[in-house]
């Protein structure tokens, strides 16, 4: 394993070159669950510059990433070469969750290709860049996008997007608070 002072040259082409990334969260408590979820929709992930990136996160079956960023914002974020000559890279750091209510999300999320559903940008100052052998990684071939996100949010419409994330996306699987800032039209769905 080998560190470097910050995301540039050879490392930040090769992350940004990646079809998919690892995101690694955990809540502080020692009896909850620790995350691990894959991401890599084409066109929603951005080095920003040395010691930042970023990802436009969209609705999903659960939130995580979003819950334990809210309460302690640890992160690591895995990199790893399927074909080609291989690598492992992880950027630690500390990650925050810019809302699509929040004043600078719009700018952020202008950074990315539209993605329907989207429900925040997920920031994160990195203080820890390494890359390690990642000889154990097995080679596989990219066979392609599965064009099934945005048509289904796109049918569900913004009602239809803030009452799923109401029902999957309110709390974490522990209980955290999680992506709690719909408006609730006076209805608390938990």
């Amino acid at each position: 394993m080998k560190l470097y002072e910050r995301i540039d040259g050879r490392l930040r082409e090769f992350v940004e070159r990646q079809h998919v990334f690892f995101v690694a969260t955990a809540p502080l408590t020692p009896d909850g669950h620790v995350n691990v979820s894959p991401r890599g929709v084409p066109g929603t992930f951005a080095v920003l510059d040395d010691h930042t990136f970023a990802w436009l996160d969209g609705t999903g079956s659960g939130s995580e990433t979003v819950a334990h960023l809210r309460e302690n914002g640890r992160i690591t974020v895995m990199f790893c070469a399927f074909d080609g000559a291989p690598n492992i890279v992880r950027l630690h750091g500390t990650g925050r969750v810019v809302t699509r209510y929040d004043d600078e999300y719009s700018a952020l999320a202008s950074r990315f290709t539209d993605l329907p559903g989207a429900r925040a940008v997920i920031v994160v100052d990195v203080d820890r860049v390494s890359d390690s052998c990642g000889w154990g990684v097995p080679l596989m071939a990219y066979g392609g996008e599965r064009d099934l996100i945005g048509p289904y949010f796109e049918r569900k419409g913004e009602a239809g997007q803030q009452e799923f994330r109401r029902r999957k996306n309110w709390t974490s699987i522990d209980g955290l608070p999680a992506y709690d800032v719909d408006p609730l039209d006076d209805v608390d769905p938990r």
